[in-house]
């Protein structure tokens, strides 16, 4: 068992000036929590939760990334001579965030606590009703991580019933001068994501390269072998742990990819392929998310390089989106809708979330390949998500909240903040469109035409009833079926209205018989 790292106790009848509460995900050495910090008066608190790990089934790997990413910060705080009240998850045993703080305040007896912005509402409330029961005064400080404040966000958004990314995206690219010639886009287009979507061809992928190597230290195997032993019966394995857990080895990932995967980054990023796990991937998400890396000195190393190196500016631009426009969104999405966003369900979809999602033990094999993967890796890059387990989703009439949940257990890069807007708002159109013009749906033919994942399966892509039918298809086309009107009165999705409308009645009831045996009985699919 680990031992105890509690501070020196305060001399009798002293309190803490300041006790500075850090998160798992606000490993920020220049955060505003340590805004005019003390090291003679003030004390770091860091708790690690039981309940952070129990309130969704959450994936090991995405457990002991937080945790060892968390003790990393801690050392490095000690070695500033930083006095650290340190909770551990196998010592004080914090059923919660908030136990854990109302024990330390007890301990400290804080004149203040500061806090930064939370990236979890759920957090935020059960801290500050935490604080008020406490009766202790609190300050709550803005996350200065992101290029876009909540504030500024919503001031953008106005009272808009929709919103859409791509607007926003050349906001921020104006105001923070980035990809720009004057006030003119460089490359003369804003957007170069045509150029973005290429297949591997049936040669499948070339000269992948290798991704870097984060071998666990004496602190991360400890964590290890804490997940394994305290969330024993969790989802997934930390056989293959490979993420960064110090801002080191975050600038090392940083690094590695500017220099030899930016570059050809664009071309096949929505592309798939049997056992390929990362290709051409930054993997820089998760490392973000906790703040070890901070997304201006990101968006400035891929300048950096297209200008020095005249990168592929369809990559870089590519790249560049996802930080700038995309993330950014997404957070303003979120503390903009909540929480509305949380229980959004468009669609009125109820069904449960079929068990092979936390197994892989399904017969489709494109969603047995990005499953198997998420389990094995806590990772799966966006297309594997959208449209594969999420597009599947939406189709299959799961239950929003349930797939949600899911997509915050299994994945190391997420946060609420971060997961609920994409999960709910993008990939299973909860949320009615807010800020995308369309469900996100296609059939088995998109998985073939951007993947191998089609190859020796035992459905058919082109198949829509019978039994070799793809459910992706046939599920498809039932959900064209039945929402037929609203697709046909969307220019961007009345072409599929169309090709639904030349089935004959007959091929129609086959679709519908199929799709309501397949929607009976998700888990033998």
């Amino acid at each position: 068992m680990t031992k105890s790292r509690l501070p020196k106790a305060p001399a009798a009848g002293s309190a803490s000036r300041n006790l500075v509460l850090i998160l798992g995900d606000q490993l920020d050495a220049d955060s505003s929590a340590f805004d005019g910090f003390d090291p003679s008066q003030d004390c770091v608190l860091m708790i690690e939760a039981l309940g952070e790990s129990k309130h969704v089934w959450s994936h090991k790997v995405r457990t002991a990334l937080f945790l060892s990413a968390m003790r990393h910060f801690r050392d490095e705080l000690e070695a500033r001579d930083w006095r650290v009240e340190y909770r551990a998850l196998d010592v004080e045993r914090d059923e919660s965030l908030a136990s854990g703080l109302l024990a330390a305040i007890t301990r400290e007896n804080p004149k203040r606590v500061v806090l930064v912005e939370p990236g979890d509402l759920r957090v935020k409330e059960a801290l500050t009703n935490a604080l008020e029961a406490a009766k202790c005064e609190y300050e709550i400080r803005e996350d200065r991580h992101f290029l876009c404040s909540v504030n500024e966000f919503k001031l953008w958004a106005g009272k808009n019933k929709s919103l859409r990314m791509e607007f926003f995206y050349r906001e921020m690219r104006k105001r923070h001068k980035v990809l720009m010639n004057a006030d003119q886009p460089i490359g003369g287009q804003w957007n170069f994501d045509a150029d973005n979507r290429k297949s591997f061809g049936k040669s499948g992928p070339q000269d992948i390269p290798k991704t870097p190597r984060f071998a666990p230290d004496a602190t991360t195997k400890a964590v290890i072998e804490l997940v394994e032993r305290e969330f024993a019966d969790h989802p997934g394995s930390t056989e293959h742990f490979n993420w960064p857990v110090t801002r080191k080895q975050a600038l090392v990932a940083l690094g590695d990819f500017i220099e030899h995967r930016l570059g050809e980054f664009g071309p096949h990023q929505d592309a798939m392929w049997t056992n390929l796990v990362f290709g051409w991937h930054s993997l820089l998400s998760s490392s973000l998310n906790l703040k070890l890396l901070n997304p201006r000195e990101v968006v400035a190393a891929a300048e950096a390089a297209h200008k020095k190196r005249n990168l592929d500016l369809a990559s870089v631009e590519g790249f560049i989106r996802q930080v700038l426009g995309w993330r950014e969104f997404m957070r303003g999405v979120y503390f903009t809708d909540m929480p509305s966003l949380k229980s959004a369900n468009h669609f009125g979809h109820a069904n449960a979330l079929p068990k092979w999602y936390w197994t892989g033990d399904t017969h489709m094999h494109c969603l047995k390949q990005c499953v198997d993967q998420t389990l094995t890796h806590g990772y799966s890059h966006h297309i594997q998500r959208l449209m594969i387990t999420g597009m599947f989703g939406i189709t299959a009439e799961i239950s929003p909240q349930q797939l949600c949940d899911w997509y915050l257990a299994v994945y190391v890069d997420a946060i609420e903040w971060v997961e609920l807007p994409n999960t709910a708002g993008m990939a299973l159109f909860a949320n009615g469109g807010r800020f995308t013009s369309k469900p996100y749906v296609a059939s088995g033919a998109y998985v073939k035409r951007m993947s191998n994942y089609c190859n020796g399966c035992r459905y058919k892509p082109d198949v829509k009833s019978g039994a070799n039918a793809c459910p992706l298809t046939t599920l498809y086309w039932n959900f064209l079926d039945k929402h037929e009107e609203s697709f046909a009165s969307n220019p961007r999705t009345s072409l599929m209205v169309k090709n639904l409308q030349r089935m004959t009645d007959d091929e129609r009831r086959s679709v519908r018989s199929d799709a309501k045996r397949m929607l009976g009985n998700l888990d033998a699919l």
